[in-house]
């Protein structure tokens, strides 16, 4: 895999969208590498959004999954596990473990998340920070003091239509 200077995760989510673009702004796009992880029962507008998005970015993003598992139903019915007080077993299945095998490939270099400027979301940087320190978290919504709104403004501004998700 090529190594890059830096990771950003796009989650197909309107602050991932808009972190993603900060970064490749800020740290020229051939130095950030994009990763959409990808769940087969995601919404089909996802492709779109996506598509849409590597225009705005002029970059391609890759799209990784999990090997073993297509889903989180898929997850629920090969382990009859749901949840615990340390989370839901699908997010590390399908979400943590491509994360942390990307990070290992690429040598574990500095990455930018979707975290908006909110009290909750500064908060949950924070403990993201505290518990995974070898991500080297960076987070440009919070640093810009971008919200949630002002991201789909930032989007809707530059012709990229909201997922539909955001419409349900």
């Amino acid at each position: 895999m090529e190594i890059s200077k830096y990771i950003g995760w796009f989650s197909c989510g309107i602050t991932s969208a808009v972190a993603c673009k900060l970064a490749i702004d800020k740290y020229g796009k051939d130095n950030v590498k994009l990763f959409y992880i990808h769940i087969d029962s995601a919404h089909a507008d996802n492709e779109r959004f996506i598509s849409d998005c590597q225009k705005w970015y002029d970059i391609d993003i890759s799209i990784v999954k999990n090997d073993k598992y297509k889903d989180q139903f898929d997850v629920i019915e090969q382990t009859k596990f749901i949840n615990s007080p340390n989370g839901a077993r699908c997010t590390m299945e399908l979400k943590k473990k491509v994360r942390r095998r990307i990070e290992v490939e690429l040598g574990y270099p500095p990455q930018i998340f979707g975290f908006e400027y909110s009290k909750k979301e500064i908060n949950r940087a924070i403990r993201f920070t505290q518990q995974y320190p070898m991500a080297k978290a960076i987070f440009p919504l919070i640093e810009n003091r971008l919200t949630k709104e002002m991201c789909a403004g930032l989007l809707l501004e530059h012709g990229i239509k909201l997922p539909k998700m955001y419409e349900l």
